[in-house]
């Protein structure tokens, strides 16, 4: 996630984060009857139409229960990690055919696939917080989901925040975090993440979680 990586700032970036986000909060919905929760800041990945306030695919996106970045590791430290047999220091299990980069150029774990269908407080850390709902998925497996207010997906994505999965587009030991150009790094808001020889590349945006209903 976006923050500065020297050690000596990754708090007090995490901390104005956490300050952007909280004041979004408390949330209050249109329908009165619906109930939520704050919870610490959690972050979801997701797929679809920038100006759209509503699609399907949200079997496609996933969630980070806390801030992957601090728990990443750096391009130029690959070759430690695959020492270690792909255990990371935070003790998450790096996957060769499936590997995740943030801006900075930090492999990060995996997020948790798929989203719980439900409702989630969310916002980009801008102008805009509102309820994302995710519905259970219908007979073909899709899950449908929907911003409330007119809200569109862009609105509540973080743009500063970066994160590209990476999959083999070939044989399963084409795509490696070897591979990457770390002059490439770090990627600006707006700008997509890079290519990387033997791998096929897919865009996340990404939204802060404050809340969800209970």
């Amino acid at each position: 996630m976006s923050r500065n990586i020297e050690k000596g700032n990754v708090s007090q970036f995490f901390l104005i984060i956490l300050s952007v986000v909280t004041i979004a909060f408390p949330y209050t919905p249109s329908n009165a009857q619906e109930t939520f929760k704050h919870i610490p800041v959690e972050y979801i990945v997701a797929l679809g139409d920038p100006n759209a306030s509503s699609g399907s695919g949200a079997q496609e996106w996933g969630l980070w229960h806390q801030d992957p970045g601090p728990r990443g590791c750096l391009l130029n430290n690959y070759k430690e990690l695959k020492a270690s047999g792909g255990i990371a220091p935070a003790q998450w299990k790096f996957d060769s055919k499936d590997w995740w980069l943030e801006e900075h150029g930090l492999i990060m774990e995996k997020p948790t696939f798929p989203l719980t269908p439900g409702k989630y407080v969310v916002t980009g850390g801008r102008e805009v917080t509102t309820v994302l709902t995710v519905y259970p998925a219908d007979s073909e497996g899709k899950e449908r989901w929907e911003l409330a207010n007119g809200a569109k997906l862009y609105d509540v994505t973080h743009l500063p925040c970066h994160a590209a999965r990476y999959t083999p587009a070939a044989n399963d030991n084409s795509c490696s975090p070897a591979m990457a150009q770390q002059t490439a790094f770090p990627v600006a808001p707006g700008v997509p993440m890079p290519s990387i020889n033997g791998c096929h590349k897919q865009d996340y945006a990404v939204l802060f979680v404050i809340g969800v209903a209970v």
